[in-house]
């Protein structure tokens, strides 16, 4: 087949030939150059039998680089020289570019008449069907006939690999998917692969270095374009518009469009109208006018009816009013306009209008709709918070002072008061019952159970003193080592070299039969740590102030190791670790006992700090002010107060979280207590929920104080609450 295409092309050729000389005669200058053309054409279909040749060099050379480069080199020396020589007879004459474009025509044929024999039409006619359709059944597609076209059979891969191996022509061999059959690459195909992988044009034809062409004409001018406006005698006017302006001039004959009517400018208007309502300066958003004052009614007649007259009754109750609500007109009755006497405050009321209109500010306000219910945060409901104390269940009535603190019991089955009469004590929760009593003689300021349950100890602050008695409570074996630890052989003081004067002095009282703690000035508070060992106590009166931490099994105190910077009002032991919180009036200060250093100084931003707690996990602490703010701390989160609450609107005297329930509270002189839920996540992305819950009253008001501590029951969501009328109330759930 190959053969028998080289053989037609080439008679083709040569009738093409032969019809041109029969048609034009060539002058004797442009024969010779239509016999190299010629020779040039045999050439080339010289070449084309070498197609086989070509294929082998191709494929079985080594370097295919320097094959590729040397055939390439010399089809580009013959394709400049076919431009040098275009560009020559171009510039020579016209003649030579006419036999050049009839053997460009020829070349064209020939490429036409090749393309057309080797070019097999598609047998295969559906179109973008994916052929995934096909896979499972027998047939590939359909002819054009509407025939079914069959699969091949498919070799396996070794019959293919030794058909491949025996055929030099493999590698020129693709299979055709939509076809099903092997497609062989043709020589021109071969010729476009072999530029493209050169960087060359696919077509050898093509001349990237054509001659400029010059499209405009410069005259002598600085720009081929000139950037003058269009004259009138081009315009040509559109039909389309002019169909248009007709239309419309139609449609406001017939009254289908109408135009507004210009606005007449109003002759009367109304002389006491507002002037906000005017459309004229309402456009204007600077201008605000002023309010216009009220109009006279018919109390301001000179002959007002009667009823509008006040009686003299009422003008005398008008003497007793305040000069702000006496009304400043009294309607008055006169027979004629010539009677009625001159107004009195005619000039007064004129200069403070004037005053209004310079001096009153006008600023215009946009409001925005927004629902207030929006605004309200999202808070659970309150049924989903239970369980907390909602109503007095018990009251606890014997002293006959205001109770100043209490304190329960590590087991909840006792409580412990103290009050300013002078007397401690002991109530068993469930029943009211008052088990023992104290009598110290002198007011007590602060009782506080010891955390461990097998040291029912109780340590009582009274004046200078620190008391720490034997309850009574527990078996023998605990009774015995309560009483060791509260025995004393000889006076004992602490063994500070550096202090000249005694801090503390350990004496033994055998009224109460416990420990005197004996102080140099008052202590107002006393706090145990969670071991039950030690406790601190607070003298925050004078410059002597102090915080002294105390031993009880050595018998030993000595002072905090750090520097107080302000008066201190209430220290806290961490519920875990060994951290010591020290509150002053302004700031909270965070200690590591262990390293003597501070670590965290929480600004409260308060006017003065009354009491602390510490959240059971110990990352959170809550702060009780004087101005009745209560503040939540997030140690994780920041030194400033995570959540303010303004809830008493007296000073808060204590605060105090449950230990298992997620509950806290605050009690304030105003008589109340708030029960507050406070859920703490373990995931330190999330923040704390705190919702208020309830308000507890009851309590009376007695010189004006009010509720004075509050106290968690240890294992139920119960609270104590001591208050000045010298009552301890129980609030359950």
């Amino acid at each position: 087949m190959g053969v028998e295409t080289k053989n037609k092309a080439e008679n083709n050729k040569k009738k093409n030939l032969t019809k041109s000389q029969s048609n034009e005669e060539p002058s004797i200058s442009e024969k010779p150059q239509q016999q190299e053309q010629l020779q040039q054409q045999q050439v080339a279909s010289d070449s084309d039998s070498e197609y086989d040749s070509d294929y082998e060099v191709f494929s079985e050379s080594d370097d295919s680089g320097e094959s590729l480069s040397e055939s390439e080199a010399g089809e580009g020396g013959s394709s400049g020289d076919e431009g040098v020589i275009n560009s020559e007879d171009g510039s020579d004459n016209d003649h030579t570019q006419e036999g050049q474009s009839d053997s460009s025509e020829l070349h064209q044929g020939v490429e036409e008449s090749d393309s057309s024999e080797d070019e097999v039409p598609s047998r295969n006619t559906i179109g973008d069907v994916p052929l995934e359709w096909y896979k499972d059944e027998a047939h590939i597609g359909y002819d054009l006939a509407g025939k079914k076209i069959k699969k091949k059979e498919r070799q396996d891969k070794l019959d293919s690999f030794l058909a491949s191996a025996d055929d030099s022509k493999n590698w020129l061999k693709v299979y055709d998917d939509y076809n099903d059959e092997e497609v062989e690459v043709t020589k021109q195909e071969l010729k476009l692969v072999r530029r493209l992988l050169k960087g060359k044009a696919p077509h050898a034809d093509f001349d990237p270095y054509a001659p400029y062409v010059d499209w405009f004409k410069w005259d002598d001018a600085k720009h081929p374009l000139s950037n003058a406006p269009e004259p009138k005698r081009r315009f040509i006017p559109s039909k389309w518009e002019s169909k248009k302006v007709v239309k419309l001039v139609r449609a406001i004959r017939m009254g289908l469009i109408k135009f507004d009517k210009p606005k007449e400018e109003q002759r009367f208007y109304p002389l006491w109208r507002d002037d906000s309502s005017s459309t004229e300066k309402a456009n204007h958003l600077a201008y605000i006018p002023a309010p216009k004052p009220k109009l006279p009614g018919h109390e301001e007649s000179y002959n007002p009816s009667l009823e509008y007259i006040p009686t003299q009754e009422e003008i005398n109750s008008y003497q007793l009013m305040y000069e702000e609500d006496r009304p400043k007109f009294i309607p008055r009755r006169y027979t004629s306009l010539r009677s009625i006497p001159a107004y009195d405050n005619a000039v007064k009321d004129i200069f403070e209008r004037c005053l209004d209109l310079y001096l009153c500010p006008r600023v215009r306000k946009k409001r925005i709709n927004i629902d207030p219910e929006s605004l309200k945060p999202k808070l659970p409901s309150r049924r989903d918070l239970k369980p907390y104390p909602i109503t007095c269940y018990l009251e606890y009535k014997g002293h006959k002072g205001a109770v100043m603190s209490i304190s329960t019991e590590a087991s909840g089955q006792w409580i412990a008061s103290g009050s300013l009469d002078g007397t401690v004590r002991i109530w068993e929760v469930e029943t009211g019952r008052c088990l023992r009593v104290w009598d110290v003689g002198e007011a007590v300021q602060c009782v506080a159970w010891n955390p461990v349950r097998e040291l029912p100890i109780l340590a009582v602050s009274v004046g200078q003193d620190v008391l720490l008695l034997d309850t009574g409570l527990g078996d023998g074996e605990e009774q015995k080592m309560i009483k060791d630890l509260l025995h004393i052989g000889t006076d004992k003081t602490p063994d500070d070299s550096g202090n000249k004067v005694s801090i503390v002095s350990w004496l033994q009282d055998d009224k109460h039969e416990g420990i005197r703690l004996r102080h140099f000035k008052t202590v107002s508070s006393v706090e145990w740590h969670r071991k039950g060992d030690y406790l601190s106590t607070v003298m925050p009166a004078g410059e002597s102030k102090a915080v002294l931490i105390h031993q009880l099994s050595k018998k030993h105190t000595q002072r905090i190791p750090f520097k107080l910077h302000g008066l201190p009002v209430s220290v806290v032991f961490h519920p875990t670790r060994s951290i010591f919180f020290i509150s002053t009036k302004k700031t909270v200060r965070v200690y590591d006992l262990r390293e003597q250093k501070l670590i965290k100084k929480l600004e409260t931003g308060l006017r003065e700090v009354s009491s602390i707690a510490v959240h059971p996990g110990g990352d959170n602490v809550i702060v009780g002010s004087r101005e009745g703010k209560l503040c939540w701390f997030d140690m994780d989160l920041s030194s400033q107060p995570y959540r303010v609450l303004k809830c008493h609107p007296k000073d808060i005297t204590n605060v105090a979280f449950h230990r298992s329930y997620p509950l806290f509270a605050s009690c304030s002189d105003d008589g109340t207590a708030y029960v507050f839920h406070g859920t703490v996540y373990s995931d330190l992305n999330q923040n704390p929920l705190v919702v208020p819950l309830e308000i507890l009253r009851g309590h009376a008001s007695s010189n004006g104080r009010g509720v004075m501590d509050c106290k968690f029951h240890p294992r139920q969501p119960w609270l104590f609450t001591a208050g000045a009328d010298s009552v301890i109330k129980l609030y359950c759930h």
